[in-house]
């Protein structure tokens, strides 16, 4: 064998010794962010089983009872419902609201509407089911009947739930997202009317269902 052909031999063996060259990589500049270039070397992050909130997404508040919707079913289109003359305490309309309490006759009548409203929703107040003219005596029955809930320290109301003060009562409408208790109420400003109040107001609720 020639000279010749022993160094041709020689770069040859040599050839299949040297190491393939590495895969280019994607370019990046010198002001990409350490981390974007991961990202991007890495794929996106997974979303599955994330505990990241959801943007758009709003945390629940109370949901009613069945018999706290029905409550609400019946309050709702009675808004606005106004006494005739004003300051009389008597209308059409709040004489079929006393209807709903026994021996019921012309004088306040917030503990009236929401004996109606209990009775339209399937649900009346009291022992035999006589509706109260009494704010006092409703809330007794509440509390007789496992019913009241004493308003404290992290208390939230239902919608449909009815609202105890003193001497006053209505619905709850809704929880609003600062606590404050959005209602309706009879016999307030002399009609059927939508109010807010601070959570800390009410004595108790009355959980209807």
């Amino acid at each position: 064998m020639s000279v010749q052909e022993v160094l041709v031999r020689i770069a040859a063996i040599n050839a299949g010794l040297v190491a393939p060259a590495p895969a280019a990589q994607p370019a990046t500049d010198a002001t990409t962010p350490f981390s974007q270039a991961l990202q991007a070397a890495t794929g996106p992050p997974s979303v599955t089983g994330s505990s990241l909130p959801l943007a758009g997404v709003a945390a629940a508040g109370p949901v009613a009872t069945s018999g706290g919707a029905a409550v609400l079913a019946a309050v709702q289109g009675e808004v606005g419902q106004a006494e005739q003359p004003p300051g009389s305490n008597d209308s059409p309309r709040i004489a079929q609201y006393r209807q709903a309490t026994a021996g019921s006759g012309v004088g306040p009548w917030c503990a009236y509407f929401t004996s109606w409203a209990a009775r339209e929703a399937g649900m009346p107040l009291g022992e035999q089911g006589q509706g109260f003219g009494s704010v006092d005596a409703l809330y007794a029955w509440a509390q007789r009947a496992g019913r009241a809930v004493p308003n404290g320290p992290g208390v939230v109301p239902r919608p449909g739930d009815l609202v105890v003060w003193d001497e006053h009562i209505g619905i709850v409408e809704s929880v609003q997202t600062d606590g404050s208790i959005a209602t309706i109420e009879g016999n307030s400003s002399d009609q059927v009317s939508r109010r807010v109040h601070s959570p800390g107001d009410a004595l108790g609720y009355v959980r209807m269902g």
